[in-house]
């Protein structure tokens, strides 16, 4: 039976107001990229979706960013790795002091797209994932796009888990179209539903210009915080279940 995980971004409160139906989407995904105080969230809010995990037998991943709430950590920031690295660690220690058992790190925003060609910024986030790791005692998989990251991690020992997004546009090129162009987010959550199949049995995606794209990926990803994003998961995970493919976290 083919195997897929289904992730989102959840626990990103801004100002104590939550950006999803964090409730709604647990009850539907695998995994949860939980915000922990970069771009959004804080102490209350990573307990809240530890707790939710818990209930809903969700994986949790933590989902650290530049230090930038003013801009959610979607604006690329210059900083020393060394910075960067300490700025993660602190983020990823946070969650874990919440309660969360945590399985694997997932980048957010900026960050998520400079680690793919940013080899300096790469080997920041992996080394504090390799820090936290040696802490727990257990490789911590990161997961994202191919790039500089999946060699960053490789050079740590840490499992590198490909993922890709239903909820948003690809360019032929494999990467994603950027926010602020045409095409760059789906909300119809039919299309997304039978994206996500296509994705989970033939591993391809279909670019803005109509070129089918190679995505091997063990993870898909519908972003929390979209209008669509409750409709667009119970979509997909109905979708996937008529087709047959089994949602698990690969964690």
């Amino acid at each position: 039976m083919v195997a897929i995980d289904l992730n989102a971004d959840l626990g990103e409160t801004v100002d104590g107001v939550p950006t999803a139906d964090d409730e709604a989407m647990f009850a539907v995904i695998t995994s949860a990229n939980v915000a922990c105080g970069g771009h959004a969230g804080d102490a209350a809010s990573m307990r809240d979706a530890v707790a939710r995990a818990a209930r809903y037998g969700v994986a949790v991943g933590a989902h650290p960013s530049y230090p930038d709430r003013v801009n959610f950590g979607r604006v690329p920031v210059a900083m020393d790795p060394a910075d960067l690295a300490a700025a993660v660690a602190a983020q990823l220690v946070a969650l874990v002091g919440a309660g969360a058992d945590l399985r694997y790190v997932k980048p957010h925003g900026a960050l998520y797209h400079a680690v793919t060609s940013d080899r300096a910024h790469a080997d920041a986030v992996t080394s504090a994932v390799a820090a936290l790791a040696e802490r727990l005692g257990r490789p911590v998989p990161v997961l994202g796009l191919p790039g500089e990251i999946e060699g960053a991690a490789a050079s740590r020992g840490l499992p590198f888990v490909r993922e890709a997004f239903l909820d948003r546009g690809y360019l032929p090129d494999g990467s994603l179209v950027p926010r602020a162009q045409p095409g760059a987010l789906l909300d119809e959550p039919e299309l997304v539903a039978a994206r996500a199949v296509r994705l989970a049995v033939d591993g391809v995606v279909e670019a803005v210009d109509g070129t089918l794209v190679r995505a091997d990926a063990a993870s898909l990803c519908v972003h929390g915080d979209s209008p669509s994003a409750v409709a667009m998961a119970r979509a997909v995970r109905a979708a996937l279940d008529a087709a047959g493919v089994e949602v698990r976290a690969p964690w």
